[in-house]
């Protein structure tokens, strides 16, 4: 037996639309705390307005008077426009609505088509408008009249931070002329930001690019003094160029606190962009996110955005004016969307020709720049091949020649050695340099990894880490009658450096003053690892390390045929004290090498040192009783 289906009930009926409810104090406290970054942005939203006004008035009547003045007295900042002005029904629309924005248009056809005209050069978009004044305001008072109905009386907006507010119309003697004149009185706790000189740094920091004439009066009786400073620096024509760079200097200084080595112009006219990059006179780790300063169509948007250049132009900190890039809501950043990603690589593009130019046209000013950038260019270049093509030519190197460009070691050496540690270079160098040998030192940060990226950027090139068997074969040999004739000698060598897993060859070579160099490579090290590590392991680990013993060919130590000691130290007599003489000059070596000591290299050095003590304050005594004496101290 099967239940009957039940019947799903209809549903309700809607309810009539609510309309939100917004709490003042509520929306204060979130535009203070969450969406701007300091009360300071107060200043910013009484300029935009007022420019915004100016802006609309001229579209309607381009003969109209451009003015805008602020002034700060008494816990009170006041700023007068002759803008557009507002009516009863605008004020109540556009100064008490969240998300209303006279910018966006309010049903008159030939006014919303006339904002639509202009409406790329206003500064606002958000509509969150004057109530972003309550961050520092317990009272703004507004009056105003509208230029576009004449017979329109001025209208008075009062409005408290508890939310509420009240509009009247005025005599038409209280504002004869349209335009808009706002009044904030200071909360409590927020009277710092009132004060007149506080007022005034703001308006400049924010203002001092906008398009229309901006003055401050703070309310001592003297002329009020002009916030804009237009054309910005970077448009201004000068005599000649070194006036124009050394205004830019003093504007960097100004505004970022030093004194640049160079500046970029970065003018992107097509997409709306102009300004300048300046170049960081210190170093600076390129994982930090440089702050550049931007402003919107005139307006401080931000002195911190980090996303407006690569990051491998960590280098230079800019200044730019725009009139296309889109701001947050908060405009204190850039919206990085498709046009901020068009933009940062157009000006990449910029410095990037500043730098592919420098070699040719200021080769001092080129070098200038990398003795203070070439780390963070050489970190950078790793991860970005156009970079590196561009720069490593020019990037400056520790070499067998001395300090140079690979563009400049490269013309004399097309087989290009390295070494991955300062120590082996140092060792190295004076005698890779007496014999035309090519040697870089890679033992710095990042050296090592370029240099292996050297082939990518020129193919004829070819670059190895340096072993010993390249060194060995550039020395000079000695005559085969004269290596047969010390034969003997290289045998005692030969045996008593065994234990250290050293050969031993002779060679002749400059400078004559060393008389032995010790050589290995990575192989070499390896296998000493491995027998270290055989040595002190268990029966087991012992067996499989030694089945994992390579070919790879062993240290060297080089004996200079040229040097008097070692002539005099081949030619004696005693077996003994040939040997210890042998084991003083590896253990010389070794410290100029600047290695690490093994446990066995330290026992050969103090053994060697003893033998040589005894022998030299008992001739007659055999050099080998320091040993045994040490063996019988074991």
């Amino acid at each position: 037996m099967t239940s009957a289906p039940t019947s799903t009930p209809p549903p309700e009926p809607l309810s009539a639309p609510h309309s939100f409810q917004v709490d003042l104090r509520g929306l204060v406290d979130l535009l203070s705390h969450h969406l701007y970054s300091s009360p300071r942005v107060y200043v910013r939203e009484l300029l935009q307005n007022a420019v915004d006004a100016v802006t609309a008035r001229q579209a309607i009547d381009p003969g109209a008077h451009a003015g805008i003045r602020l002034s700060a007295s008494g816990g009170r900042v006041t700023i007068e426009d002759s803008g557009i002005g507002l009516t009863v029904a605008e004020a109540h629309s556009f100064l008490a609505t969240i998300g209303r924005s006279s910018k966006r248009g309010g049903g008159d056809e030939l006014h919303d088509r006339t904002l639509e005209a202009t409406r790329s050069e206003f500064l606002g978009q958000f509509g969150i408008g004057l109530l972003a004044c309550f961050v520092v305001a317990r009272q703004i008072r507004v009056v105003t009249r509208s230029a576009r109905d004449p017979r329109a009386a001025p209208v008075e907006w009062l409005a408290t931070d508890d939310g509420s507010y009240t509009v009247r119309e005025l005599p038409h003697a209280a504002r004869p002329e349209p335009g808009t004149t706002v009044v904030l009185e200071a909360r409590p706790g927020a009277a710092e930001w009132t004060v007149p000189a506080k007022v005034e740094e703001l308006a400049r920091d924010y203002g001092s690019l906008l398009p229309h004439d901006i003055t401050f009066d703070d309310g001592q009786g003297g002329e009020p003094r002009p916030v804009t400073d237009r054309p910005a620096v970077w448009e201004r024509a000068f005599p000649t160029p070194a006036a124009r760079r050394v205004a830019l200097a003093g504007h960097c200084a100004e505004l970022f606190g030093f004194t640049p080595l160079d500046s970029i112009d970065l003018d992107l006219p097509v997409a709306g962009v102009r300004g300048v990059a300046y170049v960081l006179p210190d170093p600076t780790s390129p994982a930090h996110r440089a702050g550049h300063r931007v402003h919107l169509k005139g307006m401080l948007l931000t002195q911190r955005a980090d996303n407006l250049l690569p990051d491998w132009a960590f280098f230079v900190r800019a200044v730019i004016d725009t009139d296309t890039l889109r701001p947050t809501a908060s405009r204190e950043n850039l919206y990085d969307d498709e046009t901020l990603s068009a933009v940062r690589d157009a000006l990449g593009a910029r410095i990037r020709g500043w730098l592919a130019e420098l070699p040719a046209s200021d080769p001092d000013r080129l070098a200038a720049f990398l003795r203070v950038h070439h780390l963070g260019v050489k970190s950078m270049a790793r991860h970005d091949s156009e970079l590196l093509g561009l720069m490593l030519p020019w990037l400056p190197f520790e070499t067998s020649s001395g300090s140079m460009s690979l563009q400049e070691f490269a013309a004399a050496h097309t087989d290009i050695h390295f070494t991955r540690t300062v120590e082996e270079f140092r060792q190295i160098a004076p005698i890779a340099a007496a014999h035309g040998l090519g040697v870089i030192n890679a033992g710095y940060t990042y050296d090592a990894d370029l240099l292996a990226l050297l082939p990518s950027v020129r193919p004829e090139l070819k670059v190895t880490e340096l072993d010993a068997g390249a060194v060995t074969e550039r020395l000079d040999p000695v005559p085969t009658a004269a290596e047969l004739a010390l034969a003997p000698f290289l045998a005692t060598a030969r045996t008593r450096l065994e234990a250290q897993s050293c050969d031993v060859v002779l060679r002749a070579f400059q400078p004559v003053t060393v008389p032995a160099l010790y050589l290995d490579d990575r192989q070499a090290r390896q296998e000493r690892d491995r027998t270290a590590a055989m040595e002190s392991a268990d029966s087991l680990w012992s067996d499989i390390l030694g089945a994992l013993r390579g070919s790879a060919p062993r240290a060297r130590l080089v004996l200079n045929h040229n040097n008097p000691l070692i002539r005099r130290i081949s030619g004696l007599q005693d077996e003994a004290l040939t040997g210890t003489a042998v084991e003083s000059l590896y253990g010389q070596a070794l410290l100029m090498s600047q290695r690490p000591l093994r446990p066995a290299d330290s026992a050969l050095l103090n053994r060697a040192f003893l033998g040589l003590l005894e022998w030299a304050t008992h001739p007659t005594a055999h050099p080998t009783d320091a040993r045994d004496r040490e063996e019988d101290q074991k």
